[in-house]
């Protein structure tokens, strides 16, 4: 976790406003980061926007953005996030740097927090932040950011990527996923949900979920598996089969099978996986259950089951994940762990 996170201090989110920014994109980090607050109300982010060479910044909308702070700001920053851009010239044509660029970049102190949104990730690439790592973008650039940075692993399937230090994003409404998680990795679920709450979004979509998954709409009068779900929800304590998800809409398992897989773009027993590992994140951070008790109110059966697939959703264990999250909130001076 940041420095600013672990000692309670205002984390610094500086957002880098570059000639042809997408406004909906440059948005985003004030909007999530700048509206979480602690369980007492505290502000927990300070988030402000620079430029390499402050004044007007076009947009690839039809008004410019005014933008007083230089490119000396990212010294100050905790986080640095890049939105996309579509006015770069060799970024995005030859993978590399212009002058002004590289030296709004070099101002950037050592360990300092990277995230990129859409193809923002183009600028990280060409700085060299990328080299042999994961990384993502959007779908419709795939093939094209691969090919100008081929040591770059790039996932096209995922929402956004943690690797870190180093964040980024599939195309747009993504941005939002990923700053949410931020938060959410910061502070904790519950303030994420508060965010999440107050800007009308879900509150977690998976960085696994696919980005882009090519499917028809439904008929008007056609069944859907949204009821079948919210029971599902209501039920997580105790074990679910293919059958009775199928009965809550009265389907043949097949047929609810390929329903959901098509509307959720995963299978419904992956969804109840990550269900019950967002349960059981809900509980290592808001109560003192003990890890059988956790695994057991999550629908995991056994302490072992949940470890298995904690670790391979959260990347830490149960209790390195409470105890990570509870010295973070402790940092806070108030947040609410019961």
């Amino acid at each position: 976790m940041p420095p600013s996170v672990s000692t309670g201090e205002l984390h610094r989110v500086v957002v880098l406003a570059l000639p042809g920014v997408i406004p909906f994109e440059l948005g985003i980090p004030y909007r999530i980061f700048g509206k979480s607050r602690s369980s007492t109300g505290r502000r927990l982010y300070e988030v402000v926007t620079c430029t390499p060479e402050p004044g007007l910044v076009s947009t690839d909308a039809d008004f410019p953005i005014a933008v007083d702070l230089g490119p000396e700001t990212l010294a100050e920053a905790d986080t640095i996030v890049v939105p996309a851009s579509y006015e770069l010239g060799p970024v995005h044509e030859e993978g590399r740097l212009t002058e002004p660029l590289a030296a709004a970049l070099a101002h950037a102190r050592p360990g300092v927090r990277w995230v990129s949104i859409c193809t923002g990730c183009y600028v990280l690439a060409a700085a060299r932040l990328l080299d042999g790592r994961p990384a993502t973008t959007h779908w419709s650039s795939v093939d094209h950011f691969q090919r100008l940075f081929p040591t770059v692993k790039v996932d096209p399937d995922v929402l956004f990527v943690d690797d870190g230090d180093v964040l980024t994003s599939a195309g747009v409404a993504a941005g939002i996923d990923l700053c949410l998680h931020l938060v959410r990795r910061d502070y904790g679920t519950a303030v994420a949900n508060d965010v999440a709450r107050h800007s009308v979004v879900p509150p977690h979509r998976d960085g696994g979920q696919a980005q882009y998954i090519r499917r028809p709409l439904p008929e008007p009068q056609q069944a859907t598996t949204t009821a079948a779900r919210a029971w599902a929800l209501g039920r997580l304590d105790r074990p679910i089969s293919l059958s009775e998800l199928a009965a809550q809409e009265a389907m043949s398992v097949r047929t609810f099978t390929r329903r959901f897989r098509e509307e959720v773009g995963v299978s419904p027993g992956q969804w109840l996986t990550r269900q019950r590992v967002e349960r059981a994140r809900h509980l290592l951070e808001d109560t003192d259950l003990s890890v059988d008790q956790v695994a057991r109110e999550a629908g995991f059966g056994s302490p072992a089951s949940l470890r298995q697939h904690f670790q391979a959703a959260v990347g830490v264990s149960p209790t390195a994940y409470r105890r990570t999250f509870r010295s973070g909130a402790e940092a806070l001076g108030g947040a609410s762990v019961r």
